[in-house]
């Protein structure tokens, strides 16, 4: 059992998936190692191991460990430095206060609830019993103080913000500060911890040997504790690892050191396959894991086609059968590569995530999200994204060529279907090299392998020829695309009833001309063969050809742009070459599409608006729609109408996707502006976007409330003729009369970003990225750093 079931073939035609770009060579034992390995210095197995919690969306799950909830927005170090300090002194002041009788009745809670014979008349205590409770009593209230003053202070997060942010090296010379300082108000009785353990127990009428031995019990009952717990806070275990690269590899290291769980749940283990009885198949799988056959992309989709198959228990033996036969390199994709020849990414394939770069830690962002690292899956990408930024800005280097990556891996996981549009001569290095696709198209270019249908793979002539009117004329001003598509449909339909098939491009733009010996031949053979219903629609495409709202002549004139010489031999029709069509989106295939921007740039537009059109179309009428199916156009200028836009809102119902990349919203028509940000749900804005530009992202993520404080200066005037002195002498000083400051505090309703702020404080290699779930959750804007590829 090589695949799944459902991508067995290679071919586009007859519902196959098409083969790759070049000669296929056999896979190696082992793929490559990639650039960026699953978790860097971890094996699979702690990869696997390693938690991925629910979060936020574009939270990179991968070890994720969320803030507490009770932790409060800190202010600055120096409020934080304050706040602790004054607030241990004053713990120290209540406690002195206490443990010298100063505050009065503070014994009586005791007293209550002990035996009236352990005190005196004058409230000391009688004896050893009455001595150890009031020694309890002070431990107990010495707690308190401190705890109650810890949060007061917030103590932990001051070591965590103050000490422990400086490196390992620091953290543990802090911790240790804070052991030596217990340890000796332990030792000097300041605490009377010591003397609670050996002043009531008689030692003296022990033996020696007993004595010491069960002294020693007793100190470590005192001691091991304190040390325990500044261990654990100064990360010792992780000690030996100081400065920078130390706070790196410390971190990584508390992320991986997964153990195998001890319940049979391991996931490097395969509990699910011993669940349903198959032993030997996970034993085979656990060996490839652990003896390091097995990579991360083999891992999911192993589990993927589990998944399929538990969908279909008529396939499990076929299942077992190829797992025992071929380990981790069962149920490969179709093209038999096992990983891309280069990752220039992170990717986690069991989130389905690739790591973007990082949220800022600056106020404009919320606490929560602030340093955490920023991933996109397809829970994201299923709503689409929009992103705007000039050129240089990175967005095919940071955004598209990561995200295109990251699908490219889940396609070999058998788990997603991409299709990447760029331009030739930059879409190569840009998008990722030819090895990393099935299908590599140029068009253009006479060394191309494979070559585009134009029809989109479809056999209806009134489905073709919407799509081909969207794409022709969906862009120029006062031509009706419904009347052109019945236009098209007028001669595509009689063209395949005679020959069997769509007319190519030179064939079609000589029936759209008007009268012709090939219309007068087509009319011909209608006749013929007896097909009276095509014989109407052509004569109907005759009767309207010449008048004033036939679209007939822009259509003709949008079609000359592919009938050039350098197309000579694409568009093919007749079956001699071998066409790639969107109904591949059936099959987890990996595309790249490469137009001739730089000498054919409208006809490059006019194909990518019918590349946009046929992906909407075949995204929504497939049949199995497991796989998620996206579209990367790393530049979406001029391709987009009002048909295609409402295309993309309706693709986050039929699980699939598409990124936008725009270098400013006027390469969008003006009334296409709003309703295109209204039907993505991700919007991203690079830095450097106009005002006008950052205007339409600040309507789109419209307002929130916020606390405002306003201060008012007020000049003071003194009455008493000393008064008045000392603020002439002040004023003289300083240069400032004496004032007061009057402050008022109010909720007012603002913008989440102003449009002068995306245009004028983005730092460079940042973006603003706004982001909505499949499932409708949200993230707020977010000030992000892209750590681009490489």
């Amino acid at each position: 059992m090589d695949t799944e079931g459902t991508h067995d073939g290679r071919t586009a035609r007859g519902g196959r998936v098409p083969r790759p770009a070049g000669p296929p060579e056999p896979p190696p034992a082992l793929p490559p190692k990639p650039s960026h390995a699953p978790t860097v210095g971890s094996p699979l197995a702690t990869w696997a191991r390693t938690p991925r919690p629910k979060a936020e969306p574009g939270v990179w799950r991968f070890g994720y460990q969320p803030k507490r909830a009770d932790e409060a927005e800190p202010g600055t170090d120096r409020s934080l430095l304050s706040g602790a300090v004054i607030s241990f002194l004053a713990c120290v002041l209540v406690w002195s206060l206490l443990t010298n009788g100063y505050i009065p009745y503070i014994q009586v809670p005791l007293k209550l609830f002990t035996p009236r014979d352990w005190w005196e008349l004058g409230g000391g205590a009688t004896d050893h019993r009455g001595m150890a409770a009031l020694q309890v009593y002070e431990l107990l209230l010495t707690g308190g103080l401190v705890f109650w003053f810890s949060r007061l202070g917030s103590w932990g997060l001051a070591f965590e913000r103050l000490v422990a942010a400086r490196g390992p090296r620091a953290r543990a010379m802090g911790a240790a500060a804070g052991a030596l300082f217990v340890m000796m108000l332990i030792w000097t009785g300041t605490v009377p911890a010591e003397a609670l353990l050996f002043q009531h127990l008689p030692l003296r009428e022990i033996a020696p040997t007993q004595g010491l031995l069960i002294t020693l019990l007793l100190y470590g009952v005192l001691y091991v504790p304190v040390l325990v717990y500044y261990a654990r806070l100064g990360g010792w275990r992780r000690g030996g690892q100081g400065g920078t690269a130390g706070t790196a590899a410390a971190a990584t290291a508390a992320v991986h050191q997964q153990v195998a769980p001890e319940d049979g749940t391991d996931p490097a283990q395969w509990p699910q396959l011993r669940a349903a009885g198959l032993w030997e198949v996970a034993e085979r799988l656990g060996g490839e894991v652990v003896g390091g056959r097995m990579n991360d992309v083999d891992y999911a989709r192993i589990r993927r086609v589990w998944d399929s198959v538990q969908a279909d228990p008529t396939r499990v033996r076929a299942f077992a059968d190829s797992v025992r036969d071929k380990g981790a390199a069962a149920c490969l994709h179709p093209s038999g590569d096992r990983d891309l020849p280069v990752r220039a990414a992170r990717h986690d394939l069991l989130a389905r995530q690739v790591l973007l770069g990082s949220v800022e830690d600056q106020e404009r962002n919320p606490y929560a999200r602030r340093g955490t690292p920023l991933a996109l899956d397809p829970e994201v990408l299923g709503t689409s994204l929009l992103a705007v930024g000039p050129s240089g800005t990175g967005k095919t280097a940071r955004l598209v060529r990561p995200v295109v990556e990251s699908l490219a891996l889940q396609a070999l996981a058998g788990q997603a279907a991409v299709i990447a549009v760029g331009s030739a001569g930059t879409a190569g290095p840009g998008l990722g090299p030819d090895a990393g696709y099935d299908i590599v198209v140029r068009v253009g270019d006479p060394g191309s392998v494979h070559d585009l249908d134009l029809y989109g793979g479809t056999a209806d002539p009134d489905e073709a020829a919407t799509l081909l009117a969207e794409a022709f004329v969906g862009d120029v001003p006062g031509v009706d695309v419904r009347r052109a598509a019945t236009a098209l449909a007028q001669l595509l339909g009689p063209y395949r009833a005679v020959h069997g098939r769509f007319p190519a491009v030179p064939e079609l733009r000589e029936l759209l001309d008007g009268p012709s010996p090939a219309l007068d031949a087509l009319r011909h053979a209608l006749a013929d063969a007896g097909e009276q219903a095509m014989l109407r629609e052509l004569d109907a495409r005759a009767r309207q050809h010449g008048a004033p709202a036939d679209p007939g002549p822009a259509l003709a004139d949008r079609l000359a742009l592919l009938d050039r010489p350098a197309f000579a031999g694409f568009f093919d029709t007749t079956g001699q070459g071998r066409p790639f069509s969107m109904r591949a989106l059936e099959h987890p295939v990996r595309v790249r599409i490469d137009l001739p921007e730089r000498g054919h740039a409208d006809a490059s537009r006019m194909l990518a608006r019918l590349l946009l059109a046929q992906f909407n179309a075949c995204a929504a009428a497939r049949a199995d729609r497991s796989l998620f199916a996206f579209l990367a156009l790393d530049d979406a200028s001029h391709t987009l109408t009002p048909e295609t836009v409402r295309g993309v809102q309706r693709l986050r119902s039929v699980n699939a996707g598409v990124l936008l990349t725009l270098r400013a919203l006027d390469d969008v028509p003006e009334a296409l502006r709003t309703p295109l940000l209204g039907a993505v749900g991700c919007r991203m804005a690079f830095s450097g976007v106009t005002t006008w530009d950052g205007k339409r992202f600040a309507e789109a993520w419209g307002t929130e409330w916020v606390e405002t404080r306003d201060v008012t200066h007020r000049t003071v005037f003194a009455d008493q003729p000393l008064t008045r002195a000392i603020h002439a002498f002040r004023k003289m000083v300083t240069g400032k009369a004496v004032t007061t400051d009057a402050v008022t505090v109010r909720q007012v309703e603002r913008e989440r970003w102003s449009a002068s702020e995306l245009a004028h404080a983005v730092p460079p290699g940042c973006a603003v990225l706004s982001l909505t779930s499949v499932r409708g959750e949200r993230a707020a804007p977010l000030l992000v750093r892209l750590s681009g590829t490489g």
